[in-house]
């Protein structure tokens, strides 16, 4: 029985890819193994999104590739994003690499392995977007704490935002049947995930492909039926599509907590148009007032793009008074990244690095005065908790996380107190800081 190791780079969504994949591995009779030294295989899952994604990736398949020489016969695999995007390149550059899975066919992977190919033969990805659609039939071996999980529940997107490669990777919008996504989120139920986070290309677009149609607000009434889930969050929201049915959804029903992640992007006007956004800053002003209104304890997370070609000083001067003015739960803040086949890869002027990083330091420190006043004033609440983890060496110390806290992109709150992982409990909030909360274990919750 041979041994795989897998290591994941990017976004939840390339995580659960690697689930399916290690699922697939184990029902044909591969092992997993945490430990690459001990493995007869390895595989790099890949980020192609930003420029340092793809760094990141080429840094860990060459690192691989110096393991690889270790062991005779040992394998190397190189699936997802950047291997789609840039297989047939891959496979001149880095011969090392036995076999290349892209997006749309790493279920193909335990057939690849077990192929004797001369290296001239190896399987590169076919040219273009492609996207494999998860079932509930497909098995999957959960790489995350046993209590919390992802859900899929749609890949591939139809915008055509200037700086996003996404779609040319992915290719368009495909929901899954609001029956097969019940099903599986039952079954991890049944598994012991109390908590399930939404996540897709776009959340909002969920549905409108089906026939008949349907929407992110009727799958969200169906999972908030589903026995044992105690929280549902969801991550990415395209604005454009944040309906009152699905803010009042989000408002009405007990599990799905009053978080939305709706990454605007910018807030001047013709940075907004440039990245065809398609809303102007009093639109988002607008929407904004209108989420709050119909969710008054909702948490807002957003993100940005500091640099984008032509982002003069005085628009962004405008995204800084935006984000003053609207007073953010959680903002991520990102450089432009200029990619070949994006509709900005020809925009000029195209920025300086150095002006990009400056700005982008300006907002997070505005963005930090914002958190650690907003966390201030939670100092002597009880919130509700879920615990992650045990503190190293510390008996009655844990972390966890309110329902404000997505997993890994948001902050923490550090408990003193007896408290196990998995367990909800209520918290005494005793200090604040930019983003993190420190509390005390009051009770556990049922």
């Amino acid at each position: 029985m041979e041994k795989v190791h897998f290591l994941t780079l990017g976004c939840p969504k390339n995580l659960t890819d690697s689930e399916l994949m290690l699922g697939s591995l184990v029902r044909a009779g591969f092992a997993i193994t945490a430990d690459p030294d001990e493995a007869q295989v390895l595989v790099i899952n890949t980020c192609a999104f930003i420029e340092p994604a793809k760094k990141e990736s080429l840094d860990a398949i060459l690192e691989a590739a110096e393991l690889k020489r270790k062991v005779e016969g040992r394998r190397l695999v190189v699936a997802g994003c950047l291997a789609q995007r840039y297989g047939v390149e891959l496979a001149r550059e880095i011969p090392e690499v036995d076999v290349f899975v892209g997006t749309g066919n790493f279920l193909e992977l335990p057939e690849l392995l077990r192929r004797t190919e001369r290296p001239e033969d190896r399987n590169i990805p076919y040219a273009g977007a492609a996207h494999l659609l998860p079932t509930m039939s497909l098995p999957r071996i959960k790489n995350t704490d046993s209590f919390s999980a992802y859900l899929k529940i749609s890949e591939g997107c139809n915008h055509t935002c200037s700086f996003c490669i996404i779609p040319k990777i992915r290719g368009r919008h495909e929901s899954r049947r609001v029956a097969d996504l019940v099903g599986e989120a039952q079954k991890l139920a049944d598994e012991g995930v109390r908590e399930l986070n939404l996540i897709a290309q776009d959340l909002t677009a969920y549905g409108r492909d089906l026939t008949p149609k349907c929407s992110l607000a009727e799958l969200l009434r169906e999972l908030d039926q589903v026995d044992g889930l105690r929280w549902i969050r969801l991550l990415y929201c395209y604005p454009n599509f944040v309906t009152d049915e699905l803010l009042d959804t989000i408002a009405g029903l007990s599990k799905v907590v009053k978080y939305i992640d709706m990454p605007l992007q910018h807030a001047d006007d013709g940075v907004l148009r440039a990245m065809r956004r398609e809303r102007s800053a009093a639109a988002l002003h607008k929407l904004l007032k209108r989420v709050r209104e119909r969710i008054p304890e909702v948490t807002l997370r957003t993100s940005f793009i500091t640099g984008f070609p032509g982002e003069t000083d005085q628009a962004f001067g405008r995204l800084l008074d935006f984000v003053r003015a609207e007073q953010f739960d959680r903002v991520g803040v990102f450089t432009y990244s200029r990619e070949e086949d994006t509709a900005a890869y020809n925009l000029s002027p195209q920025l300086p690095e150095r002006v990009k990083r400056e700005r982008r330091a300006r907002l997070m420190e505005l963005q930090a005065e914002i958190s650690l006043g907003k966390n201030r004033d939670l100092v002597g609440h009880e919130l509700e908790v879920m615990v992650e983890e045990a503190m190293p060496g510390r008996v009655t110390r844990s972390r966890g996380r309110t329902p404000g806290q997505a997993p890994e992109i948001d902050g923490m709150v550090l408990l003193k107190g007896q408290a196990q992982p998995g367990e909800f409990v209520r918290a005494r909030i005793v200090k604040a800081f930019s983003y993190d909360l420190a509390g005390e274990v009051a009770d556990a919750t049922a």
